[in-house]
């Protein structure tokens, strides 16, 4: 109905607009507006007297909706007869009226009358696109949406193209929520409209409800690849099925076949195994590579699919819960790639998460720092890159207890890249040293500086930072509290979690009085998070943002949130009322544009 009235106004506005300046007026120019007020307010005792006053006046055709639609809510369905009946005659070739007649059988209970006058109507389309995009129109005005999908599928008939008014079925189906003829839509559509795959994603996400939805596309799917069994769009489409189902080899299985089917070169299965590893599933995206490694090295796919199934094997190994013993072989892994290919700019990739092992998880920071001191004297990296590598050899300082040759890197680097987001994120690690350290009014001076980076991440985390120490160092105990929390951050960088909360949760119990609580918790949060403990994470963060609601850290819990529950936690309602409550209680938040472009793309807003 809100669709119906809107269309309605938007009519009358025009046709009022134009009345309040016509010649010998008898109507005063308030009366339009107050009968649409009385309409709008459920009013139409009021709203009637003034609309037949209005519709009254010649070429007044405007009003015709809103009076017919208000002497059908009276049930004045005699006179309505009688006005519908009288524009007929009037405008005979104007289908519009014949429906509203159509319609008001049908509030009467005369379905059979009703159904009548509509088809009549549309076996006299004639075969022009206009006419009959007019006449479906018309019927969805009136909410006969049923008839409005009979005439555009008449209309294929006429114009002999089963992909004429695609887009315009799709929006009817989606807002009747007839998901199975929005699924039968979209995979007809997608034969010769395969760029709809993420419209169909996003919108079909939206409406499915449970498993019982999904499985019903995955058997339309499985019938489409019957018949066309080398159309990689339906291949994708069942994969992406699969995925929101967190049914990950099965996925696997049907690229795996299509690829052998089709005797592909592996690109299909390449690129979607880029989806298993951002939604986790990295035993998955291993398998896939191991697949690809067998087409052997004269495949363009290999050396990628090498180097990308040691990434996720690094990644697999460095999430979660890990051994020594896995690190161990992943390290060796990257040594071997690097003594097979040698190092230059094509493997710093491999260099440099070599290193991270070293100095993170196995406890071999000296390592790491000869790794990447190597790699700045290699030839052929360009100055971004060579300013990136610096950074991180800064932060291995830090770790072999080397803080002011740190400073020295960071320092290097800001001044090298002053107003670069390279630059940026030096003097940002240089804060970051300080506030280690309990130098806090060095930091929130670094910090102050990179509120106005262009980099809106950098200038978001320095406005906390400095918020943070701003907030702590009031009294000598707020400082000696904020000193504890930094030593706890420090023990983060080392990737010390265990440690890290056990220093938090002495904070507390040294200083009971302190006002570090929303911090903690979004430490503790990140800490869960990266230990893929995705639910105690939520359960912090929600904490958050009912405790804290005028916090610094309160806009990014929500939007921590919403990316968990979308993401990790497959719950789509609840991420939509994350990203929601953060557009509308936090619009000056950094993550609010982001927020309302996943926002609408989790309620299906590409159609």
């Amino acid at each position: 109905m809100n669709r119906l009235l809107f269309i309605i106004f938007l009519l009358l506005t025009f046709g009022a607009e134009a009345q309040i300046f016509r010649p010998n007026q008898q109507v005063a120019p308030d009366e339009s507006t107050l009968a649409i007020q009385y309409y709008q307010e459920g009013d139409y005792e009021k709203a009637v007297v003034l609309l037949e006053k209005l519709y009254a006046i010649p070429n007044n055709d405007a009003y015709f909706d809103i009076y017919f639609n208000t002497l059908l809510k009276l049930k004045r369905y005699d006179v309505a007869e009688k006005v519908v009946k009288r524009e007929i005659k009037k405008n005979q070739q104007n289908e519009l009226y014949s429906i509203a007649l159509g319609k008001l059988y049908q509030e009467k209970g005369d379905v059979q009358a009703a159904g009548k006058i509509f088809n009549e109507v549309i076996s006299k389309l004639p075969k022009e696109e206009f006419r009959i995009r007019s006449l479906a129109n018309n019927f969805y005005r009136f909410e006969n949406y049923d008839f409005a999908v009979q005439t555009f599928k008449q209309g294929r008939k006429l114009l002999g193209n089963d992909q004429a008014f695609v887009f315009e079925l799709l929006n009817i189906y989606r807002f009747k929520k007839d998901k199975p003829m929005l699924m039968q839509e979209y995979l007809d559509a997608m034969a010769t409209m395969p760029q709809l795959l993420p419209q169909a994603e996003a919108v079909l996400s939206s409406v499915f409800e449970d498993k019982n939805d999904y499985e019903a596309f995955q058997a339309a799917i499985l019938k489409k690849i019957q018949k066309e069994p080398d159309a990689e769009i339906y291949i994708q489409l069942l994969t992406w099925n699969y995925i929101q189902q967190q049914e990950f080899d099965m996925a696997l299985r049907q690229l795996i076949a299509f690829d052998k089917r089709t005797k592909a070169d592996g690109g299909t299965l390449f690129n979607a195994i880029y989806t298993f590893v951002d939604n986790g599933a990295y035993e998955t995206a291993i398998k896939a590579y191991d697949y690809l490694l067998t087409k052997g090295k004269d495949n363009p796919y290999y050396l990628p699919s090498k180097i990308e199934m040691l990434n996720t094997r690094y990644n697999l190994r460095t999430s979660g819960k890990y051994t020594t013993a896995d690190l161990d072989l992943l390290a060796k892994d990257y040594e071997s790639l690097l003594e097979e290919n040698g190092k230059n700019r094509n493997t710093l990739f491999a260099i440099k998460k070599l290193a991270n092992l070293q100095a993170y998880y196995l406890n071999q920071p000296a390592k790491a720092e000869k790794e990447l001191e190597e790699a700045i004297k290699m030839p052929g990296i360009n100055d971004t890159e060579l300013g990136q590598l610096k950074l991180d050899l800064g932060d291995i300082y830090i770790l072999t207890n080397q803080p002011w040759e740190a400073f020295l890197v960071y320092e290097q680097v800001s001044k090298q890249f002053e107003g670069q987001p390279v630059g940026n994120e030096a003097r940002f690690r240089s804060a970051k040293l300080s506030f280690y350290q309990g130098n806090f009014e060095y930091s929130n001076g670094q910090c102050l500086v990179l509120k106005a980076a262009t980099s809106q991440l950098i200038a978001n985390d320095a406005l906390n930072l400095s918020l943070l120490i701003s907030d702590n160092i009031q009294t000598p105990a707020d400082s000696n509290a904020l000193k504890m929390y930094a030593d706890a951050e420090m023990l983060l960088f080392r990737n010390l979690p265990e440690k890290a909360v056990k220093k938090m949760d002495s904070i507390a119990i040294a200083y009971p009085q302190n006002s570090l609580a929303d911090a903690i918790m979004m430490s503790k949060a990140r800490i869960f998070i990266k230990a893929n403990d995705f639910q105690k994470a939520a359960d912090i963060l929600k904490k958050v943002t009912e405790e804290f609601k005028d916090g610094i850290w309160t806009d990014d819990a929500l939007f921590t949130l919403g990316d968990l529950y979308e993401k990790k936690l497959n719950d789509i309602t609840q991420a939509k009322i994350y990203f929601q409550k953060l557009i509308t209680d936090y619009p000056g938040s950094m993550f609010s544009a982001e927020a309302r472009k996943r926002f609408r793309n989790l309620r299906g807003d590409g159609v």
